[in-house]
C-alpha cells in the first residue's frame, strides 16, 4: 500500500509539474460528451469527444507534425509513427514529448495548402463536423507523451474545468472467486473484487445534447477505514502494446474495464466480523461523494 501511494503522489508532482504551463481548451463552446478513462464498451477512453459546431483551436502553440482529411487521398502534411485516430486529424508537437491530437472533425484541410506547418495557441485548426467514427457533429481531442509512452488525461494539461455538477455513484458490487456478484449483505470469508459503477462531475449541457457517462477522477476503495485500493485516471501507459492504468501500481486495462459501464476498483481478502466498505468518488475539482456498504463476514 505504501509503495502504491508513493507512486501516486510522484506521478501527481510529475503531471502538477507539467499542468504549470495549462493549455487552453480546444473549444470555448463544444459539450465534452465523453472524457479520458470512461469505459468505452470494455476499452479505456483515450481522449476527449466534444459535440456542437465550433471552431477546432490549437491548446498550445507548437508544430504542424501531422495532418490528414477524412480519406486518405486528403493527406496535408507528412508523418511518421504516430497514433492514427480514424477521420480527419491533425497532430501538433509542443515539446518536452508532448503531442496534442485533434481528430474526427471537417474533413477540410485548407489551412494547411498556404504551407503553413506551426500553429499559435487558440489559432483555429479546423471546424467541427463529422468524419471516421463521429455520429455527430463535433471532434476527438487527446495528448500524446511519446517520450513517457503514455496517453494523458487533457484535464490534468488544461485550464481548469468549468463549473461542475459532483460525482455520482450509481452502484457497488463485490464478485466472489467464482465470478458472482453477491447479493446479500451476509457473505462468507474470502477474496473479492470491488466493481463501482461511478461518474465524474461535468459541465452543465443543453438538454437536446446526450452525453455518455464520464469518468471521475479517482476511485478509491476503503475497509474499516483502511485503504484497499485506488483507480487513477491521470493517464494511460502503454507498454508493449498493452494498455496499462494506474490502479495500486499499473496493471493492464482488461482487468478494470471488464463490467461495462463500471470499473474494477481493487481485491480485497476479508475476514469475519462486520465489514464496512467505503467507496470514494472524486473529479478533478477535489469534490467528493462516498458510500458505505456493510456486510456480515462469517
Amino acid at each position: 500500500m505504501k509503495i502504491a501511494l508513493l507512486f501516486f503522489v510522484f506521478f501527481s508532482i510529475v503531471l502538477n509539474t507539467i499542468s504549470l504551463n495549462a493549455m487552453s481548451w480546444p473549444s470555448s463552446e463544444a459539450v465534452l460528451v465523453r472524457n479520458f478513462g470512461a469505459n468505452n464498451d470494455g476499452t479505456p477512453a483515450l481522449g476527449m469527444a466534444f459535440a456542437g459546431e465550433t471552431d477546432v483551436v490549437a491548446v498550445k502553440s507548437g508544430e504542424v507534425i501531422f495532418s490528414r482529411g477524412g480519406s486518405s487521398s486528403q493527406v496535408c502534411f507528412a508523418a511518421s509513427r504516430l497514433p492514427s485516430p480514424l477521420g480527419a486529424w491533425t497532430a501538433v508537437d509542443h515539446g518536452d514529448g508532448l503531442i496534442s491530437i485533434y481528430s474526427r472533425y471537417n474533413s477540410d484541410c485548407d489551412f494547411l495548402k498556404t504551407g503553413l506547418t506551426r500553429v499559435e495557441r487558440e489559432q483555429p485548426i479546423a471546424s467541427a463536423g463529422i468524419s471516421g467514427w463521429s455520429e455527430r457533429n463535433g471532434f476527438y481531442f487527446k495528448i500524446f507523451d511519446r517520450e513517457e509512452r503514455r496517453w494523458v488525461n487533457p484535464v490534468m494539461i488544461l485550464t481548469p474545468m468549468r463549473e461542475t455538477l459532483p460525482p455520482q455513484i450509481f452502484s457497488v458490487e463485490l464478485r466472489d472467486a467464482q465470478g458472482f456478484v453477491v447479493s446479500t449483505n451476509n457473505i462468507t470469508q474470502g477474496r473479492y473484487t470491488i466493481i463501482v459503477n461511478a461518474a465524474g462531475g461535468r459541465s452543465q449541457a443543453p438538454a437536446n445534447v446526450a452525453i455518455s457517462q464520464l469518468a471521475p477522477h479517482r476511485i478509491v476503495s476503503s475497509v474499516n477505514g483502511s485503504e484497499a485500493g485506488s483507480l487513477n485516471f491521470e493517464a494511460v501507459f502503454v507498454r508493449d502494446g498493452v494498455l496499462m492504468v494506474s490502479r495500486n501500481g499499473l496493471v493492464p486495462a482488461r482487468q478494470v474495464y471488464t463490467r461495462y459501464p463500471a470499473f474494477e476498483v481493487s481485491e480485497v481478502f476479508l475476514t469475519r466480523g462486520q465489514v464496512n466498505l467505503e467507496i470514494i468518488v472524486q473529479d478533478i475539482n477535489g469534490i467528493s461523494r462516498s458510500i458505505i456498504n456493510r456486510f456480515v463476514v462469517n
